[in-house]
């Protein structure tokens, strides 16, 4: 109860937000936090509770951004149909790639390198087909209107971002409580164990990569209506898949507020970097490559595991 309790309280302040402050800049801050808290918790639920590394989420980013986008300049969807559609894109991906890599027995490096080559691939395929836009990508025409997904200040897009952020908060909170969690747990810590107990390791993990992806996914389709605007590079790119991991790793692996936790120091920091240093091309990723180092050195159980025996 405590947990939910908590869960509901970081989700009123940042409800409250809003109320507190009108700066465009406080408030495009939060929702990049947020942002950030949601590749991490979708890391979180493959790398986390599962167990599974992968160096790329990206390919499940993509192609919910990917699909949102040629939903509606293609076919003339309303964003809020696209949506669901583009989360299911993203499964279905999830899917392809849980199937050939888990049938096979694939885990560790393995399965990491599968991850990464699917999103290169992607990334490839979208910068050659011309209903992606190719290399150019593809722009959303500005339609402000909340039936458009498309808001005139900043709060709609906070309050979007945080739907689905409390989503993941929920879905963590089931997964330690609950006996799906616990057979996740079990594959992640011993799958010959798990297996002679009778787990279904197979569609346990092949689960949680589609748990993961559907919040991949709208993380994509959200980035694409915030800045109306996505190409191969920014879909299937690194970028995406490091925040995601560095975001989840820096919080606490297979923990609640982990990832917002560590979307919020990594963006703290990378402000302060900003400040001091201006716009340096990849000083992000310096700064998150550091603080990765230093986790691992010295907090091996994350922020959350940090703050969990303070308290």
């Amino acid at each position: 109860m405590r947990e939910l309790a908590l869960i509901v309280a970081v989700l009123a302040a940042f409800l409250c937000a809003p109320w507190l402050t009108d700066s465009g800049v406080v408030l495009n801050f939060l929702i990049m936090v947020l942002f950030a808290t949601l590749l991490g918790q979708a890391w979180n639920i493959l790398g986390g509770y599962g167990g599974q590394f992968s160096f790329g989420h990206a390919a499940f980013f993509g192609t919910g951004a990917y699909a949102m986008a040629v939903l509606q300049t293609v076919f003339a969807v309303n964003p809020w149909l696209a949506l669901p559609l583009a989360i299911l894109c993203g499964v279905l991906v999830a899917l392809v790639i849980g199937v050939l890599s888990f049938r096979y027995g694939l885990r560790g490096s393995y399965f990491a390198l599968v991850t990464l080559a699917f999103a290169e691939v992607l990334r490839i395929l979208a910068n050659t087909f011309d209903f992606t836009g190719a290399g150019v990508g593809l722009q959303l025409p500005l339609r402000e209107a909340a039936g458009n997904m498309q808001f005139a200040d900043k709060t709609g897009y906070l309050y979007l971002v945080l739907s689905f952020v409390a989503f993941g908060l929920m879905l963590s909170w089931w997964l330690r409580h609950s006996r799906y969690g616990a057979w996740l747990s079990a594959v992640r810590d011993n799958e010959a164990s798990a297996l002679a107990l009778g787990i279904d390791a197979l569609r346990v993990k092949l689960a949680a990569i589609m748990l993961s992806a559907a919040l991949m996914a709208a993380a994509g389709a959200f980035y694409l209506q915030y800045f109306h605007y996505i190409d191969p590079h920014i879909a299937y790119g690194p970028a995406i898949s490091i925040e995601a991991l560095v975001g989840a790793i820096v919080g606490g692996l297979g923990s609640v507020f982990g990832p917002l936790l560590g979307a919020l120091v990594l963006h703290l920091l990378g402000e302060a970097t900003r400040n001091l240093m201006g716009d340096l091309p990849g000083i992000s990723l310096v700064v998150y490559g550091v603080v990765l180092v230093l986790i691992v050195m010295f907090i091996p159980r994350g922020l959350s595991g940090l703050f969990g025996r303070r308290a």
